[in-house]
């Protein structure tokens, strides 16, 4: 029987990786987003300032993937089994598009002639990988099948309706973070057609929340419960509430002409919706088959990677604030900051 010690133990394990992965959605959400957009922008100025807002730190962002995933892998490596056997079709299209994607946002520069082509691989890879990590969230939110310690499904499980539903909600909310950024970022034209793309942007988001919302009670008993039964219903009201209000002070924002208050209120529906997913899925980590604590590796094992976590991290966060803080301001198409 486990320790109290344990049980914290494992929950705080639980809490840096769902972190980690929350840091990397927004952080690479809204760079995911620009190359989503990236082909409605006009050629010349206008893409190059879009890309130069995002060049110094994206490939910084993707290291909270990492992060995420080893940590997943190393505290918890029974879910990592599971989910990787389950997904691996949408895990590894994930990864090709971030890859190609990458490729592309270096030979664009270095390989002029072949501009466009190395744009529309942009702009394709940044839309695979948006709609991946949706069908993922998707899929683990409609349950995997265990059996032992075994997935025990088929190929094409994560393929359904909810999780192409997630997919498409993810492009789009990122695209809405992309949208904002560009707003906060950007001068000129490019600015003014961001904040027309964020109106637009920003109601098809709200939608997409309302219809997963929606379809998430009715995927499991335990999510029903959770959000639709007193008295739980009590204590999960402020969510959508609080979506809401946030949401409404995002148009207010967007009309008053702000550039700085849209994105971050964006940010703040984002973490409102990743403390309803919280809601719903917790104490799971593959939701309705595998417990964080069924899941979790050994008192030494994860008492020894929390030292190296508490000397690396702070590192990390140091070195993401400092490139975030050195290229603030305004960006043009030259690449400089102002």
């Amino acid at each position: 029987m486990s320790t109290g010690f344990d049980w914290d133990l494992t929950v705080v394990w639980a809490v840096i990786i769902a972190a980690s992965v929350f840091v990397y959605v927004v952080l690479d959400g809204f760079d995911l987003g620009i190359g989503i957009l990236f082909r409605r922008f006009p050629v010349g100025a206008e893409r190059d300032t879009a890309m130069n807002s995002v060049a110094p730190v994206w490939d910084g962002n993707e290291t909270w993937l990492v992060l995420g995933g080893g940590g997943l892998l190393a505290a918890f490596p029974l879910a990592y089994g599971l989910i990787f056997s389950a997904l691996y079709a949408p895990i590894i299209a994930l990864l090709l598009a971030l890859v190609f994607r990458g490729v592309a946002f270096e030979f664009r520069w270095r390989d002029p002639a072949h501009r466009g082509f190395w744009d529309l691989a942009f702009s394709g890879g940044s839309l695979l990988a948006a709609l991946a990590q949706g069908v993922v969230l998707g899929a683990l939110l409609q349950g995997v099948a265990v059996q032992g310690r075994a997935y025990a499904g088929g190929w094409w499980d994560w393929l359904t309706p909810f999780s192409l539903l997630t997919g498409v909600s993810v492009a789009v909310a990122y695209c809405l973070l992309g949208a904002t950024w560009l707003v906060m970022k950007t001068e000129g034209r490019l600015q003014q057609q961001a904040r027309r793309l964020a109106w637009g942007l920003g109601a098809a988001t709200l939608l997409a929340i309302v219809a997963v919302s929606a379809a998430t009670p009715f995927l499991s008993g335990a999510y029903f419960d959770h959000w639709l039964k007193w008295p739980g219903l009590l204590y999960v009201a402020p969510v959508p509430v609080l979506v809401a209000l946030t949401s409404l002070g995002f148009v207010r924002s967007l009309k008053a002409g702000h550039e700085v208050a849209p994105f971050v209120l964006t940010l703040a529906v984002f973490a409102l919706c990743f403390v309803g997913l919280g809601i719903s899925v917790f104490p799971y980590v593959v939701p309705g088959a595998v417990t964080i604590w069924d899941a979790a590796t050994d008192r030494s094992s994860q008492v020894f990677m929390l030292w190296g976590t508490v000397i690396v991290l702070p590192m990390i966060l140091g070195y993401t604030a400092w490139s975030y803080w050195v290229f603030r301001g305004k960006v043009d198409a030259d690449g400089y900051h102002s």
